[in-house]
């Protein structure tokens, strides 16, 4: 409450009684006035806080003003486009993990791709040796980097990230894991374009424009301040990826790499000696114990084991062809072929053994349990 104070009349002596007018004093008679003037200023200030409030805080200047709405700005902005940079990695992060979901269950389920675009050529691609890293097929590893992107998108505009980790930390991993995507995708369009000359591939090329759109999202977020730190980081990030993809395909099979300039349609060559008998009771004692022969068609080694048996007897074997479409660079080796781990042609699978190179008939009968009687000695 403010409080009102009185003011007395002057002092007579001011006045002259003669007249209305002030007399005129001496400019040291003025002093009184002055002194009562300030007193009576000092007094109103007093009185006006007595009331127990605070004093009011000062007017801001111009200057203040526009520097803390151009805060207030650059606040708003961030803020907004932090949260528009995570709904966008968890949206495009939903769609790589959708066609990775889809081409993983294809690989498992060893079913072919529809290919929308190109034909059939998207599956020689597909199942090719570029498809597997360290053995894990590459649609397994897109789906986790695409399940990680979308999941840490969804986390990260509420803060909930697990283990503690905080926002300045989650969005480092995001960083780190678009880059990852951008780098591998960057390898694979090469390896493409250098391997696969001709072939169309829809799938990575929808992998390759979403794992760049979430890189360059994510980069932009990051402010000056923090590019030094990101460049190291990406840097980082992507000499892993790409000594990892060159030591993963530096190991591949010898099957494939010595053939990697050849490009071999798929033939069959007939078989023209005869069968012996015992060629005949050996190919039906194999069958039925399901013992099979792996080879392939371009193998010398392997038309020189069926010679052995005879046109009658080899087609009473159980023969795995290892390319059945042909060979060309970048062709996959088939699924059963690549789950019995073959080194190579031909190799025998009998009673869950492997033995390797053409076998003697003889030496197969012993292997594999044939009781040999007088009908059927070997000739």
């Amino acid at each position: 409450m403010v409080s009102f104070i009185t003011i007395s009349p002057l002092p007579p002596t001011l006045f002259s009684r003669t007249s209305l007018l002030p007399s005129v004093q001496p400019l040291r008679s003025l002093a009184p006035i002055t002194q009562f003037k300030k007193a009576l200023c000092w007094d109103w200030k007093v009185n006006c806080m007595s009331s127990g409030s605070s004093p009011p805080p000062p007017p801001p200047t111009p200057s203040d003003s526009t520097e803390s709405e151009s805060e207030s700005e650059t606040q708003s902005f961030s803020s907004d486009w932090s949260i528009s940079t995570y709904t966008w990695c968890a949206s495009i992060g939903t769609v790589g993990f959708l066609e990775t979901a889809y081409l993983t269950y294809l690989k498992l389920t060893d079913s072919d791709a529809f290919c929308p675009i190109g034909g059939g050529s998207c599956g020689d691609v597909l199942n090719s040796d570029y498809a597997v890293v360290f053995g894990v097929p590459l649609p397994v590893i897109g789906f986790v980097a695409y399940g990680l992107v979308a999941s840490l998108g969804l986390l990260l505009p509420g803060k909930s990230l697990p283990f503690g980790i905080g926002e300045n930390y989650g969005r480092f991993i995001l960083l780190a894991s678009t880059a990852s995507m951008a780098a591998a995708s960057g390898y694979f369009l090469y390896i493409l374009s250098s391997e696969f000359s001709g072939v169309s591939c829809s799938y990575c090329l929808l992998s390759a424009f979403l794992s760049f759109s979430l890189f360059f999202i994510t980069l932009k977020d990051f402010g000056l301040q923090e590019i030094p730190k990101a460049l190291g980081l990406q840097l980082c990030v992507a000499s892993l990826v790409i000594f990892a993809l060159n030591t993963s395909y530096g190991t591949s099979p010898a099957i494939s790499s010595s053939l990697a300039e050849i490009d071999l349609p798929y033939v069959t060559y007939e078989i023209t000696t005869p069968s012996s008998p015992f060629a005949l009771s050996l190919a039906k004692h194999l069958h039925s114990i399901g013992a099979k022969m792996y080879g392939a068609f371009w193998c010398s080694h392997c038309l020189e084991q069926k010679q052995m048996f005879g046109k009658e007897a080899s087609k009473m074997l159980d023969y795995v062809e290892c390319f059945p479409n042909g060979y060309k660079k970048g062709i996959q080796i088939a699924k059963a072929c690549a789950d019995a781990k073959l080194e190579g042609f031909p190799t025998w699978v009998i009673n869950g053994e492997v033995f390797s190179g053409d076998q003697e008939l003889p030496e197969l009968a012993r292997l594999s349990g044939f009781e040999q009687n007088e009908s059927n000695q070997p000739s």
